[in-house]
């Protein structure tokens, strides 16, 4: 059976408001981070959601276990919602996750870099053998 669950936390990290997307599929985690300036208003958030949930850039994914689903009492389901608002609360998971897809864009771009620096050295190569070529043409 496929499962699938999502959830948004919005966070306040000086200067800006952030929000830390998470979803579960078949025991595998991944996790976004989104910053939005301002304060966003619920209809902003919503709006976000319709436009850009599928343009949004995810974390590798990393294995978790299976959660069992149970009831839970009312009190300590109020109290675990209070302990979520307290400030600074990024889930250890969505901390990994993020250095993991952090650590993912810094190759990418290391790569990226080394590529265009390899091909402008081999164009300023070609370009100075084919002055030396032109030189060297009228003797």
């Amino acid at each position: 059976m496929e499962t699938a669950k999502s959830s948004l936390t919005i966070l306040f990290e000086d200067p800006f408001w952030i929000g830390l997307f998470e979803r579960w599929q078949n025991n595998r985690y991944e996790a976004c981070k989104v910053t939005f300036g301002s304060e966003p208003r619920d209809q902003e958030i919503f709006q976000f959601l319709l436009e850009r949930w599928s343009s949004l850039r995810f974390s590798p994914s990393i294995e978790t276990t299976a959660e069992i689903v149970r009831d839970i009492n009312p009190k300590r389901l109020q109290r675990e919602i209070h302990r979520q608002l307290r400030p600074g609360t990024v889930g250890t998971k969505a901390q990994q996750a993020l250095k993991l897809q952090q650590e993912q864009r810094q190759l990418d771009k290391k790569t990226a870099f080394r590529h265009r620096t390899q091909e402008e050295q081999e164009e300023r190569f070609r370009m100075a053998r084919q002055k030396k070529k032109e030189k060297h043409r009228g003797h």
